[in-house]
């Protein structure tokens, strides 16, 4: 991605980058407690809690955009990726408590892992015209 291609989009800058930051962070804790063989723990579920926090930050933010009558390059698709995007640490959090050993760690790293390639994605959804 180019930053003059990026320049507009409201889904690309600092609220997408601190949530791809924080989503490897709590990935990188969940995996080392996997490895340890431990449950996950509050800190996850507070990493899970901040990312969550971010995320619907960077959906109103989009939500907004789409108001003032910016408009998604691929609409359907952005709409899809950004539903999916909210949802994932809820999902994370659920399984985890559901799963209270180290595979719930588990789960929580490989949500943790995914957020990120759906907010690459939720941009190049935004980005197909032009941006």
């Amino acid at each position: 991605m180019t930053s003059a291609a990026t320049a507009g989009s409201p889904v690309d800058g600092l609220l997408a980058t601190a949530s791809i930051v924080s989503s490897l962070l709590v990935a990188a804790w969940a995996l080392v407690a996997t490895l340890r063989h431990r449950a996950p723990d509050r800190l996850q579920f507070a990493g899970l809690a901040v990312l969550e926090v971010a995320l619907l930050a960077l959906a109103v933010v989009a939500l907004v955009a789409l108001g003032g009558g910016e408009r998604p390059g691929e609409p359907g698709a952005f709409f899809g990726y950004l539903t999916t995007l909210v949802c994932l640490p809820p999902l994370a959090w659920v399984l985890a408590r559901m799963e209270p050993t180290r595979w719930g760690s588990a789960i929580v790293c490989a949500v943790c892992l995914v957020t990120p390639v759906v907010v690459v994605r939720l941009q190049q959804t935004w980005e197909v015209l032009g941006g």
